[in-house]
């Protein structure tokens, strides 16, 4: 449907108000300084009409995505969207952090070493479960990989980095994933082809916007919660940011198509067929949960392997340091969660967690709120924040990065043959997108639509999270420039 007219009523917050088939309003958490799509508004008033939905609100980062917008949060009693979670589910960042000042580090040496153990783009193998083992990783997450890892050496290559991994250190860091890295995942419910992409890809990048950052802390906004998470100015970090491949791509697909096959059967009024759902009572539905939570699963597990491989880099170049794991989240989800006393689902598309303290009990951030972890784009700040009890007005979510304001075609251009022949240049010049990438190591598997992910094609990051900021949604601990970056 096309959106009423935005109505503001804060410095930080506007709204939809309910009109025509809308059931409730809208909120929009954005500043004067942030740009948002009028089609992306469309397809937030589109998820206010869905039977049983009970709260919609989009984040500062919204922007146009497949049925609902990315950047943006659908609460239901009773129905589950694959739309409103999207093709790459748990596309998600881990963020590391080493003992040395980045100014220590041959930077652009390491970057070249984690290229060698961790393939870059679409279509890329590394690490090959075996049958058991995907069966394993779909089931529990992290734990069945660990266990995959430990029961199945002669199914992987023989890498020194594998052979000196230490279990115990990676199954204490289960506590520092958002739900200890393992969702009651059905893989009876995943269809063999997810399955057989997934099998050999684990501890791969992937393409788009996924990235492996070394980046440079260089501000602390909270010292106290900064020194508790073992982050201090002048650090060399580094955040992974990458999704469940292409075996989430195919649970994706396959269940937006069954859905909207579902939703014409038995009649259930949708705005569209781009956006339908599943009850969640029906056998459909249950069975969406349990294959989205298996391909969540498996992006925890791709991240958790990624980690090791650029632990074991670092410790190969640099020595046995210390090397710790702030947090792991998750961004493309939907899961129950209790509001305002009652059991809602809740869909984040592109758009994080952020659970305060109270959420916290038994986990080492009872006493400061779950870590947020908010990439710009290649080439601009990432943040660290913190989940506050005022972040309820969002039902304790932020936007999961910066938001992108030109299409990959607008910023790259359109190309055609093999060669990839430019017919159509973009709006980013080769001059710009140099300019905008001027001190950063690049290491990219397409240097052709690199421009794709240009700084320029997102929105400011800083001015997103002024935002985030501004409305309470999270408090920031530390702001992290990047200095090499990865890129498929």
């Amino acid at each position: 449907m096309n959106a009423p007219p935005l109505k503001r009523i804060g410095k930080y917050h506007l709204v939809l108000e309910r009109t025509g088939s809308m059931k409730v309003n809208a909120d929009v958490f954005a500043s004067e300084r942030i740009p948002v799509e009028r089609g992306a508004l469309d397809q937030l008033a589109d998820a206010t009409c869905l039977p049983g939905v009970v709260r919609v609100l989009a984040t500062p980062d919204i922007h146009i995505g497949y049925g609902v917008p990315i950047g943006a949060v659908v609460a239901a009693e009773d129905f589950i969207s694959p739309a409103a979670v999207g093709y790459d589910i748990n596309c998600g960042m881990r963020l590391i952090t080493t003992p040395r000042n980045a100014e220590e580090v041959d930077l652009r040496s390491l970057a070249r070493q984690i290229h060698g153990v961790v393939p870059l783009g679409e279509g890329r193998s590394n690490v090959c479960l075996s049958r058991k083992g995907i069966q394993r990783v779909l089931e529990r997450g992290i734990a069945g990989l660990l266990d995959s890892l430990e029961n199945e050496m002669h199914s992987f290559p023989d890498a020194e980095i594998l052979r000196k991994l230490d279990l115990d250190e990676e199954r204490a860091l289960l506590d520092r994933v958002e739900r200890r890295g393992s969702l009651p995942g059905n893989p009876g419910a995943v269809p063999d082809r997810a399955k057989e992409r997934g099998q050999p890809q684990v501890g791969t990048l992937g393409g788009g916007n996924h990235f492996i950052e070394l980046q440079k802390v260089d501000r602390i906004d909270d010292l106290e919660v900064a020194q508790a998470w073992g982050i201090h100015p002048g650090q060399l970090v580094v955040m992974i940011h990458s999704g469940s491949r292409g075996l989430g791509h195919e649970v994706g697909g396959h269940y937006m198509r069954a859905a909207s096959k579902y939703d014409r059967q038995h009649g259930i009024g949708v705005p569209n067929s781009n956006l339908s759902i599943f009850p969640l009572d029906s056998r459909p539905g249950k069975d969406y949960l349990g294959a989205m939570n298996a391909a969540a699963n498996y992006a925890f597990a791709n991240r958790a392997m990624m980690a090791i491989l650029v632990k074991g880099v670092i410790r190969r170049c640099l020595g046995k340091l210390d090397i710790g794991t702030v947090y792991d989240v998750a961004h493309n989800l939907a899961a129950l969660g209790r509001h305002h006393q009652k059991e809602w689902m809740v869909h984040r598309k592109g758009a994080t967690r952020a659970f305060p303290a109270e959420r916290m009990s038994d986990t080492p951030f009872a006493d400061w709120g779950q870590p947020v972890l908010v990439p710009g784009s290649m080439g601009t700040a990432s943040w660290l924040l913190r989940g506050i009890p005022e972040g309820k007005i969002t039902l304790f979510s932020t936007n999961h990065g910066a938001g992108r304001v030109l299409s990959r075609k607008a910023a790259g251009g359109k190309r055609r043959g093999k060669r990839g022949r430019i017919i159509q240049p973009g709006a980013i010049s080769d001059r710009d997108f140099e300019s905008s990438m001027a001190g950063v190591h690049l290491i990219c598997k397409d240097p052709r639509s690199i421009k794709e992910e240009a700084p320029a094609a997102y929105k400011d990051i800083d001015a997103v999270i002024d935002t985030v900021i501004g409305a309470k949604m999270a408090a920031p601990v530390a702001r992290m420039v990047p200095l090499a970056v990865l890129k498929g």
